[in-house]
Formats: structure tokens, C-alpha cells, sequence
């Protein structure tokens, strides 16, 4: 498969730009990955994420990338692009069938300001007409009712439940999915 390029030029409206990861953004990585909020809702983050666990991260995420399979892109303010906000990715993507999930986490400083609606619309919009998808799936719990109100406020619509779908902080999770055709994006 075909290595998945970078947005160019990079996507970025006036809430929120999203770049390439650099090695300077694990600190401010770390301090998210320690909001109680971002753990509740999430498991994939190895713990403690250390300066070898953020430079595996990046080795990981080119190589997904290479591979045609993930794109993930730090959310950064759009007047200083050394000011993390957050993450954003494509993943499980499948160009053949014209698929991939999207996903995205805010640090505590950026919620509540709209950054993942934007962040969201910016790279599903670009997901649509530069990877020519026809298809985007969002997943999350179905306690996490900010990233469901993301889902929705960008035209995502709740497809299902998948029943003790995952495995998630030693038990098992339901998972909510939706998902987004090109001309529903709102």
C-alpha cells in the first residue's frame, strides 16, 4: 500500500492548525496524558509515557504511515505551532474499500473551545477529496458524551453499539460507533 502523505499545505483554520508530531511535543504530551479526564476516556497510552515511550510513539506513527495505514497530526494553536492542543488521526485505513476511522484527544486547555469540531472537519473534509474516501467511522465510549457532541455538531451519524467491544482499563467496554459519508459533513 501506498504511504499516506502529509496535508499540503497543512490544514489549519483560525481555531486550530494540524502538523506533523516533533520530538518537542512530548512534554507537553505527557502533562495530557495525565488529565484524569484523558485517562478515563482512554487506554491506548502506554504509562508512564517517558521521552523513549514519546520517541517510540513517532517511530510507530511513521511507520503506520509509510505503510499507508495511520496518519496522526498534532493540534497546535494557528498563530504558534508550538503550542499543543491536541492530537488527531486517520487510522485502520483502508484506501482499497475507501475507509478509516478518525480520532482525536484534546488537552485540558483546549477543551471547550470548539478545537475538535474544527480539527475534525478540517481533516475528514481533506480525507474526502484528497484520499477520495467514502467513508469515515468515529468510535468512542458511551460515556464520553463531549466526543459524541463532536460527532454530531460534524454530521456523523450514530450507526450502532457494539456490545463489550474492547478491552479497556481491565474489563471490557461497549464501544458507540458513527460514521460519515462525503456529502454529510457539516
Amino acid at each position: 500500500m501506498a504511504e499516506l502523505p502529509f496535508p499540503t499545505p497543512p490544514l489549519a483554520d483560525a481555531a486550530v492548525a494540524l502538523r506533523p508530531w516533533r520530538e518537542s511535543d512530548a512534554p507537553a504530551q505527557r502533562a495530557a496524558f495525565e488529565d484524569p479526564v484523558f485517562r478515563r476516556f482512554t487506554s491506548w497510552v502506554e504509562r508512564p509515557f517517558t521521552a523513549s515511550a514519546a520517541h517510540r510513539s513517532l517511530v510507530d506513527q511513521e511507520r503506520a504511515r509509510r505503510r499507508g495505514e495511520e496518519l496522526d497530526l498534532a493540534l497546535v494553536e494557528p498563530d504558534d505551532h508550538n503550542v499543543l492542543l491536541g492530537g488527531a488521526s486517520l487510522y485502520d485505513v483502508d484506501l482499497g474499500q475507501g475507509r478509516a476511522g478518525i480520532g482525536y484527544w484534546l488537552a485540558p486547555q483546549a477543551r471547550g473551545r470548539g478545537v475538535a469540531t474544527r480539527a475534525v472537519r478540517l481533516l475528514a473534509s481533506w480525507a474526502f477529496t484528497e484520499l477520495g474516501l467514502a467513508r469515515l467511522e468515529l468510535t468512542c465510549g458511551p460515556d464520553n458524551l463531549a466526543s459524541q457532541r463532536v460527532a454530531q455538531r460534524c454530521g456523523f451519524a450514530r450507526e450502532g453499539l457494539l456490545r463489550s467491544h474492547m478491552p479497556f482499563h481491565g474489563g471490557r467496554r461497549d464501544t458507540v460507533v458513527f460514521g460519515l459519508l462525503p456529502g454529510e459533513l457539516r
